[in-house]
């Protein structure tokens, strides 16, 4: 019997999405099995109402070469991206038609759980294997299928490159190259004004994008999610760097989820629909400050989307396509419950409930100088391309 797949990508955007989901539905067609698109991540078979088929064309999309066949020219997905989590959800934001389901429990933490109602839709249509593409909290969810015993191959991509259970995530080359970009075109206004330019990347609990970022773009100082830091020793490290630059101006980079000493993360307004606030600030926290305690002109950049927008790079299509065919080889053979990985340079996959047992940090010993706030590779040797 014809293997029917199902593929869908949830969180935030990256560039490389597209091009994975070109290859994986050409390897696909090749292999004989049929494939369908879910549309925005897991909210495509929440959405699915079985009673309104026409529920469908809203939020799936049969796939076939000619649909996918441009995709690979731009950034982001055309299947469009949620961050939908269905075991998550506020009641205020179920679907109309899952109200008073049985498909739907209410869970002690006051959120919905509507896995059962997934688990329905998936088995209606016929899926046999569902190919996730997302970050650590979309592929919590996939775990959470597997668990339910559904087949499920999935596939790491984030900018920050925090997926546990794998060295490399699509989007992170392109975001850190874009960073690099933009950190260089900074020094422009910051050295013709002689100011200091403080410049925050995204990063919500890994600090690598940053710590890569300024490694490369040789920045004088970076501060990153796994180190808390003192405000007035990052202000008079960037001072003096300032007066012994002869251009006379200093650059600092910070991830968003980077923290004071004694301080808290910074969020900013409600909760979303799954629990989810966003982040984001401390880059101007911190340069408000440096501006009071130092007396300094300051450069306040906030890099955000810029980061994930465009069409990938090349490392980015590569490791996009060759995750798309290990994925495509794993079902094949019937190795479900598995997520596509590079490990030490080598394409590889893990059990899927690796995402779920860990988190993956910057190895600050190896990499960081938490004294001088600053990169600090101990030794390279034997160590992979980006370090890890």
């Amino acid at each position: 019997m014809t293997k029917r797949l199902a593929i869908l990508t949830g969180g935030g955007d990256v560039p490389g999405l597209n091009p994975c989901i070109k290859a994986a539905v050409n390897d696909a067609i090749d292999a004989g099995f049929h494939m369908i698109g879910f549309r925005r991540g897991w909210a495509g078979p929440l959405n699915v109402n079985l009673d309104d088929l026409s529920s469908l064309e809203e939020w799936s999309i049969p796939l076939n070469r000619n649909i996918v066949r441009t995709i690979d020219r731009y950034g982001g997905t055309f299947l469009h991206t949620s961050r939908t989590n269905p075991q998550r959800i506020k009641e205020e934001h179920l679907p109309d038609f899952l109200r008073g389901s049985k498909e739907c429990v209410k869970l002690d933490s006051g959120y919905w759980d509507c896995t059962q109602h997934v688990l329905r839709v998936l088995e209606h249509l016929g899926i046999d294997i569902l190919i996730p593409i997302g970050g650590d909290d979309t592929l919590s969810y996939a775990a959470r299928l597997d668990q339910e015993s559904f087949g499920v191959v999935a596939i790491p991509k984030t900018m920050d490159n925090d997926v546990f259970g794998t060295d490399y995530c699509i989007g992170f080359s392109t975001a850190v190259t874009r960073s690099v970009n933009f950190i260089t075109d900074l020094r422009t206004p910051a050295g013709s004004h002689e100011r200091i330019a403080v410049i925050e990347l995204f990063g919500r609990n890994s600090g690598e994008t940053s710590l890569i970022a300024s490694y490369l773009a040789g920045v004088d100082r970076a501060i990153i999610s796994e180190v808390p830091f003192d405000i007035e020793k990052l202000v008079n490290f960037l001072v003096h760097d300032k007066h012994h630059n002869p251009s006379h101006y200093a650059v600092m980079t910070i991830s968003e989820g980077a923290t004071m000493i004694g301080g808290i993360t910074i969020e900013e307004g409600e909760p979303d629909a799954y629990g989810h606030r966003k982040l984001g600030g401390i880059g101007k926290t911190t340069s408000d400050l440096i501006q009071e305690l130092s007396g300094e002109g300051i450069i306040y950049q906030q890099l955000a989307y810029l980061m994930r927008s465009g069409a990938p790079d090349s490392l980015d299509r590569m490791v996009a396509t060759s995750y798309a065919g290990l994925s495509l080889d794993l079902v094949a053979h019937g190795q479900i419950g598995r997520m596509v990985a590079l490990q030490n340079g080598n394409y590889t996959s893990v059990p899927l409930q690796t995402v779920i047992q860990g988190q993956k940090r910057v190895d600050v010993g190896a990499l960081y100088d938490k004294k001088q706030y600053r990169p600090k590779v101990i030794n390279i040797l034997g160590k992979p391309m980006f370090l890890y």
